[in-house]
């Protein structure tokens, strides 16, 4: 079972184009770079062009599938609001058409996220609040 996301989350999820995914070689060193990304309601897909030849793809690929993946925006300075939602999960690599086309892409299954100022909007008046949701799987 993976993690579920409210409907606000889902609906920030579904506006964003952009996130982080890291990844970790087999000498254990971290790699993180932007990808875009689809999101299904339970499992983020991600693409690219000539993904096998990428350092993410032989991160999955050597079996570290463990993943971290980032889906960020500020879309104020004043009052500074940063949002955003960040997941741990597993990756595996499967064929499928999607938005980047078809071929192998990532399937992310979610296993825990945090998210922060996605269920409130920060304001002048509650400037130092930070809302954190935590989603943990549940077996």
């Amino acid at each position: 079972m993976s993690t579920t996301f409210t409907e606000k989350e889902i609906a920030y999820l579904k506006s964003q184009p952009l996130a982080r995914l890291a990844t970790v070689s087999d000498a254990g060193q971290p790699d993180a770079v932007a990808v875009g990304f689809e999101f299904d309601g339970q499992h983020f897909y991600v693409g690219g062009h000539n993904l096998p030849a990428t350092r993410k793809y032989k991160n999955i690929a050597a079996g570290h599938t463990k993943v971290a993946l980032l889906i960020d925006d500020l879309p104020s300075v004043d009052p500074w609001s940063p949002r955003g939602i960040r997941i741990y999960g597993t990756a595996e690599i499967v064929g499928r058409v999607g938005r980047f086309g078809p071929g192998e892409h990532f399937r992310i299954t979610p296993s825990v996220s945090w998210s922060w100022n996605i269920e409130v909007t920060v304001s002048q008046e509650n400037r130092g609040a930070v809302n954190k949701i935590i989603h943990v799987q549940t077996a």
